[in-house]
């Protein structure tokens, strides 16, 4: 699975005052750890970049480029400042454009970028007509939309990432399962295939900082199971990384890892959450089948869900 590091965006105040003030060593130093962790594209989100915030991509790109060889994925709602990073980089076909939508004019105007610069692209199966559909269907319908354009365009499937869009599991459960169906139903409705992705932080949003990397993991391994190519992650949690290397390899490294390997392929195989076993004397075991249970929707979400 291919991994796009989150950890360079301006919802971070210091990262934002960095980048205000043109701090290249604050920048450099958070690029090159996500690197040293083995991100394949580094996330630049600098939001929809208006007024003075006009040419922060490209000095972000040449900043990063100009000491280090990584793929840039150039997030923001500014088609301008997204070609500006397109233009510094010096192979543009390997980054990534994030994003395009269903909204017609969004959906022309980064989706061109993509076919000139043969650039990765991350689609989001939403617009501003329907919002986040609640279902599958509708989240595929949206995507059919946009392969359309992009077939029109000659992008190739392979380069298009779609985005079922996760919504956090504190505000509405029964979003968890339809977000996984959907990358299920993305997986198997095009010829030749797309790949997928996800926003792994949204699953937690909102919910206490100390049970948050314990439900991204749970949410991850689930969402591997359902096809999974890549998600947009905290590059700095290591046991998320160690994880994920743990599902890819089908190896455990300790005991409660054996759990996780068996909810992965539960998942793969259509499973029910009452087919898991999991030792239940084992505290980290018991927390991974409590969180499977609140995202497969069995059991009723709280702060507090993993205490009892």
């Amino acid at each position: 699975m291919k991994l796009i590091g989150e950890n360079i965006h301006i919802i971070s105040k210091k990262t934002k005052t960095a980048i205000e003030n043109r701090d290249s060593a604050y920048v450099l130093d958070m690029a090159k750890k996500q690197a040293e962790a083995g991100i394949d594209w580094i996330d630049l989100n600098i939001g929809p970049a208006r007024k003075a915030w006009a040419g922060t991509m490209q000095w972000l790109t040449s900043t990063i480029m100009n000491e280090m060889n990584v793929n840039l994925s150039f997030d923001t709602t500014n088609a301008l400042e997204m070609e500006a990073g397109l233009k510094a980089h010096p192979n543009p076909e390997n980054c990534l454009l994030n994003s395009a939508s269903g909204d017609p004019e969004r959906l022309e105007s980064v989706t061109k970028l993509a076919a000139e610069y043969n650039t990765n692209l991350i689609a989001l199966t939403l617009s501003n007509e329907t919002g986040i559909p609640k279902d599958p269907d509708g989240r595929i319908e949206i995507a059919s939309i946009i392969l359309e354009r992009t077939m029109e365009l000659g992008i190739d499937n392979s380069k298009i990432f779609l985005d079922p869009l996760v919504l956090p599991v504190n505000v509405d459960q029964s979003q968890v399962m339809a977000a996984l169906d959907s990358i299920r139903v993305f997986k198997e409705s095009f010829d030749p295939p797309v790949m997928t992705t996800i926003g792994l932080s949204n699953i937690s949003n909102g919910s206490p900082k100390e049970i948050r990397p314990l439900i991204n993991r749970v949410f991850c391994v689930m969402a591997m199971g359902c096809g999974l190519d890549s998600a947009i992650v905290d590059a700095f949690d290591s046991e998320l990384l160690r994880v994920i290397k743990v599902i890819k390899n089908q190896t455990p490294e300790k005991d409660s890892d054996n759990s996780l390997i068996s909810l992965h392929a539960l998942m793969r195989e259509f499973g029910e959450l009452e087919d898991l076993s999991y030792n239940k004397d084992n505290p980290e075991e018991t927390e991974i089948f409590k969180t499977a249970e609140i995202l497969f929707n069995k059991n009723i979400y709280a702060h507090n869900y993993a205490e009892y």
